[in-house]
């Protein structure tokens, strides 16, 4: 029962955050009055940063004096507030993503966004889109939420819905195709118009959508034009088709030239100079107001990027009260205020960690443990850094228990549960004796699984951003294998105990064959980058005081070529892939997974009934005046499927009933199905509730190429209902008709 508390805690916190904005036109209109009264070094002045460390900040605006308009505050990341503390360290992206359900995406946003506010952040640097993830050894796809564009862009829209209703301008990035750490600075990722819309693009339109704030453009070249230069993506691509009223930045040194990234879109650069010391190019402070006075840049452009800017301020009403800034990147962090403290943050972390695991193997019943006599906890993973969570800056180490990834994407853990001590914890209430041996000696794990009746290893894989190197890991994975040797390790164990139990720490999927070719591991449990109550989240699962509910947001493969994709060594990527990622590649080249795409099993068991298809619908190019997210069409609902699903099994359980499409056999080229709705349903044992799936006229769409629209094809589509991408418990189709 005090679970259940703990969930409904989370809607609580859900539902606290209240949005005071009155919208973008009222935001413009202030906007535009604000405008009339600066001059043109304090408009430039809004648009440029005050160069990296020239402020408390990440990135920090110049303030100008004649309107009551602060030094803009812009702080990573997108799981907690870095180079602050005391701050808390949410689950990752990814984790987020695997819990698959609305409210916590919503939950951990508001969460998040209610800390940035209180510590004077007006812009916090997220959440992710880009990566995608389309290469599984990606050294930040962590940071965002799944390879699949539709719930990718579902946990953009309600995590970005929850940070503004906190009051924090949230900024979508990266946009676009920065889909890899090595040569991000000098590549083109060269992708093709159909692979951008419906993959690339398709979550920032929920982003857009969801009135996001700002966008961040990419460090690499799209189609050959510098990202933060391209007036393909950025003027029409973004501003003009998806109707974009926000601004966009650079990210930190994205910038290549003043004039040009001007006219392509830009509007703020950061951090207003390279990392040189002393500082070096700056391409637009006193430049820019050069190129505005000598007719380079006209006047409206430059007006144009300062009244997006104050809209975006205005529309989360931040011109009303709000704080100032109360810590410094650059002295350690130390905040005036705990914001850790504001209430339900630890649930908000704790529920979001425990709603993420996913239970990939489970022989015999084996989970959840039943006051085992005896206990083996074996592995580093298992414990904290012994020099402390915080000990490797931008925690680019991976020493002890990994609970997030490393780069500008992290924060500081102001405390990290390890599993060790909340086993321990557990231990001494059911009377288990514990043996320990927290190294991944290989000879050391067997002494210790030999000497208890079952054994618990944990093993690991890490990744982050390139400009840290790990273990000779440059950002992006060098392999799929877990590391430090685990499956050495695990074999051990498994050579010497009949009961292992293997947990997983991971940033995205590795290669499971060694691991599962030992007979005697009988669970497998994946965990991924929990954040701060990892311990107690695992325990929660390990024990069955919560059933495991989440799901895989990506394929686990049987070996790495399986995928068809990969880091791209060279400084061309032309996205060979194009739409076929991850599941989609499966599924068209009829490869088996290991676990498939929305992959995950329980204590209990689901079963799925009576398949109800309302749709009406006609086929055809979706136009319409142009709204935040796109063609005012995209939106409208054509109506709803729907299932039954029951608990036929013993104890509380939530299922994750998944909606797949398959368009009609008139488009080719196209994916066999995709996913276009989830609902997670919570339900006591013999309790049956319905699932139900709102779809809009772009879930039935394509991009059609030619038309330069999406379009609604006439033909059947496919209905495949279930849960998961391969284990399908309803079939239907129904036919969309021409005008």
């Amino acid at each position: 029962m005090q679970y259940l508390l703990l969930a409904l805690s989370l809607s609580a916190a859900a539902d606290a955050y209240v949005s005071g904005s009155a919208g973008w036109e009222q935001a413009y209109a202030k906007a535009k009055v604000a405008l009339q009264k600066l001059n043109q070094t304090e408009k430039v002045g809004i648009a440029t940063g005050v160069t990296w460390e020239g402020g408390p900040c990440v990135g920090n605006t110049y303030a100008p004096e004649s309107i009551d308009y602060p030094s803009l505050c812009l702080q990573d990341s997108p799981l907690g507030i870095r180079f602050a503390n005391p701050v808390s360290a949410f689950p990752a992206g990814i984790n987020a993503g695997a819990t698959w359900d609305r409210d916590v995406f919503y939950a951990r946003g508001a969460a998040m966004g209610q800390e940035a506010k209180e510590l004077g952040v007006h812009v916090q640097l997220g959440p992710v889109a880009g990566p995608l993830g389309k290469n599984p050894d990606g050294g930040r796809n962590w940071e965002g939420f799944s390879v699949d564009p539709y719930l990718s862009g579902v946990g953009m829209e309600h995590t970005i819905q929850g940070m503004q209703d906190s009051g924090v301008q949230a900024c979508a990035k990266h946009w676009l195709g920065n889909e890899q750490e090595h040569n991000r600075e000098t590549m083109s990722s060269n992708i093709g118009d159909r692979a951008t819309h419906e993959l690339y693009v398709w979550p920032f339109m929920n982003a857009v959508k969801a009135n996001v704030a700002s966008v961040m453009c990419s460090y690499n070249k799209f189609n050959q034009t510098w990202a933060c230069e391209s007036d393909a993506i950025l003027n029409k691509l973004l501003k003009k088709e998806l109707g974009f009223p926000g601004y966009v930045m650079s990210d930190w040194n994205a910038q290549h030239t003043g004039v040009n990234s001007a006219l392509a879109g830009l509007d703020m650069t950061m951090p207003g100079s390279d990392f040189a010391t002393p500082r070096g190019s700056v391409f637009w402070g006193p430049n820019l107001v050069q190129a505005v006075n000598n007719g380079s840049v006209p006047q409206s452009r430059l007006d144009d990027m300062v009244t997006r800017i104050l809209a975006a301020w205005y529309l989360l009403d931040q011109d009303q009260g709000y704080p100032d800034v109360k810590f410094s990147s650059w002295d350690g962090g130390k905040a005036s205020i705990n914001v850790t403290a504001l209430p339900n943050h630890i649930d908000i972390a704790r529920i979001g960690a425990r709603d993420s695991i996913v239970l990939l193997k489970n022989k015999g019943k084996t989970l959840p443990l039943k006051k085992p006599r005896s206990l083996a906890i074996i592995g580093l993973d298992a414990i904290v850094n012994p020099e402390g969570a915080n000990a490797c800056s931008d925690h680019g180490c991976n020493n002890g228990t990994l609970a997030m990834g490393w780069g500008s994407g992290t924060s500081q853990f102001p405390y990290l549960v390890d599993p060790l001590s909340a086993i321990q914890a557990q231990a001494s209430k059911d009377g288990t004796s514990i043996v320990q041996s927290t190294t991944d000696n290989p000879t050391e794990g067997a002494a210790a699984a030999a000497a208890a009746d079952t054994a618990i290893v944990f093993i690991n894989s890490d990744a982050g951003e390139g400009y840290i190197t790990v273990e000779g890991n440059a950002g992006d994975r060098n392999n799929l294998d877990p590391w430090h040797n685990g499956n050495e390790l695990v074999k051990a164990v498994a050579a010497k105990n009949k009961n292992v139990i293997v947990v997983v720490h991971s940033v995205g999927p590795i290669v499971l064959e060694t691991v599962l070719a030992q007979p005697s591991v009988k669970a497998i449990v994946w965990a991924g980058l929990p954040g701060q109550e990892s311990g107690n989240a695992l325990v929660d699962v390990l024990y069955g005081s919560w059933s495991p509910s989440g799901k895989l947001p990506y394929t686990i493969a049987k070996q790495f070529a399986d995928y068809g994709a990969g880091w791209n060594p060279s400084l061309d990527d032309n996205f060979g892939e194009g739409l076929f990622v991850d599941y989609r590649h499966f599924d068209k080249n009829g490869i088996s997974p290991r676990y498939e795409f929305g992959f995950g099993l329980s204590y209990t068991s689901f079963e799925y009934s009576r398949l109800s298809i309302d749709i009406a619908a006609t086929s055809g190019p979706l136009n319409g005046r142009i709204i935040p997210g796109g063609a005012e069409q995209l939106f409208e609902s054509v109506g709803t499927i729907s299932t039954l699903v029951k608990n036929t099994g013993e104890v509380l359980g939530a299922e994750v009933a998944q909606l797949y499409i398959g368009l009609p056999d008139s488009v080719p080229g196209t994916p066999p199905k995709q996913l276009r709705g989830f609902e997670k349903l919570s339900l006591y044992p013999l309790q049956t509730s319905m699932a139900t799936f709102q779809l809009t006229r772009r879930d039935l769409s394509y991009w059609d190429v030619k038309k330069q629209k999406w379009v609604v094809p006439k033909g059947t589509f496919t209905v495949y209902v279930g849960s998961s991408s391969r284990d399908i418990r309803q079939h239907g189709k129904f036919r969309v008709g021409g005008y």
